[in-house]
């Protein structure tokens, strides 16, 4: 089984009420932790209203992200193309890339909020058709070439990078929710897929059929896309215990449905959470939730899910959010790291296949306490000394100690 990546998304989805620069802050510390954890990718948005999202510039975070991380990679989630001119997006990601030693991977979508295309006076009915045309000339630019185009929203006159990206070929990865636009868009240009609309119980039912929009696409045009370039959106909260995790989740689950998806972006057909137990119940405990509140275990089953469902996906990216405090929000992670990433991609299989040889061939390995017990009885001042010796005062590893009393008491 091919090996699965986990990563981190951050649109982010932060409660009003706290100081922004601690907030940013806070977000560079959790990216720095993900790198220490071995995460393989971070992804953070751009969005300009709603307030519970204020990263406008997902470049401007990364870089610095950058900085204090090695390895992690570094996702754009998304640049919302159709609010740039495409040569300036084309510049700030080679630069990205050559600030992080080429760890970019560049995201794009067509803009979620309808508050925000509003703000910049975007017609939503022109954005993904922007999108297309945009990835287009962007990817014509990381090749080299020189371009020369003219649109009804941008024109460029033999437009080329100064510099092309650090990385040989730097990936293309589009958003995708439940329409099939996205998906179709990474068929016509053979790219990576993060499809977030598996948050919900409708998305996670329908990556089957969403790859199939994919791979449509591609024979359409007649080129490639791989399961190993698509990433799945999940939400969870782990604790040692299920008890644990919904208490630590609960109040703030239901501050972010409530205050958030309900009161701030008014989603069709969403009620509000009367209480903390109703917000868990209702988000991790139904038929086909595609949210995990609870142990380790349970998110091992979750994704196992996914990955069934789907047919097979590359990575599994975890929702960023503060339904739990920054600390149990940070152990969350840690604990996702140490037990569900191992058990998942079989790392801990070759320690419990040692382990269990061990214990069903145990009368393989008397010999070897038989030998320690000759040479004891080589010598008349060790043997001698059987007499006094009791269990734990010998540093002989147990599994290779003989039974010391009992030869003791032989002699006696």
């Amino acid at each position: 089984m091919a090996r699965l990546k986990f990563g981190a998304f951050l649109a982010p989805h932060h409660p009003i009420g706290e100081h922004p620069m601690l907030q940013f802050r806070r977000d560079l510390d959790l990216v720095e932790q993900l790198d220490a954890l071995g995460y393989d990718e971070f992804w953070c948005g751009e969005h300009h209203s709603s307030g519970w999202e204020m990263i406008a510039s997902p470049e401007m975070f990364l870089a610095a992200a950058g900085e204090r991380t090695k390895r992690i990679k570094l996702g754009t989630g998304v640049v919302s193309l159709p609010y740039h001119h495409p040569f300036n997006v084309a510049q700030r990601m080679v630069q990205l890339d050559h600030m992080t030693g080429g760890r970019a991977i560049f995201g794009s979508g067509p803009g979620a909020l309808a508050s925000d295309a509003h703000t910049l006076g975007i017609d939503p009915m022109t954005q993904r058709d922007r999108q297309d045309e945009a990835i287009s000339v962007i990817r014509r630019l990381f090749n080299g070439e020189r371009v020369t185009a003219r649109s009804d929203w941008f024109t460029m006159n033999d437009a080329a990078l100064q510099i092309l990206p650090l990385q040989e070929e730097m990936p293309f990865v589009v958003a995708s929710q439940i329409s099939p636009s996205g998906m179709t868009l990474a068929g016509k240009y053979g790219i990576g897929i993060i499809s977030l609309g598996s948050m919900t119980t409708q998305g996670l039912m329908s990556l089957q059929q969403q790859w199939q929009f994919a791979e449509d696409a591609a024979r359409k045009h007649g080129t490639k896309v791989s399961r190993a370039d698509w990433r799945v959106l999940l939400t969870w909260h782990v604790a040692e215990t299920r008890e644990q995790a919904r208490k630590e989740a609960g109040a703030g689950l239901m501050r972010w449905h409530n205050e958030y998806n309900v009161g701030t972006l008014q989603r069709p057909g969403l009620t509000a959470f009367s209480s903390p137990d109703e917000a868990v119940d209702k988000t991790a405990f139904v038929e086909g939730a595609a949210s995990t509140i609870g142990t380790p275990d349970d998110l091992v089953k979750t994704i196992k899910n996914v990955l069934q469902v789907s047919g097979g996906i590359g990575a599994v990216i975890g929702f960023v959010h503060d339904w739990a405090n920054p600390e149990n929000t940070r152990r969350s992670w840690d604990l996702v790291a140490r037990y569900v990433v191992p058990e998942i991609n079989g790392y801990i299989d070759g320690l419990r296949k040692s382990q269990k040889f061990v214990i069903e061939n145990r009368a393989i390995f008397e010999r070897a306490g038989q030998a320690v017990m000759a040479k004891i009885m080589e010598n008349d001042k060790a043997a001698e000394a059987l007499k006094v010796t009791g269990p734990g005062r010998v540093a002989i590893p147990a599994v290779n100690a003989p039974d010391l009393q009992k030869e003791a008491a032989k002699r006696g």
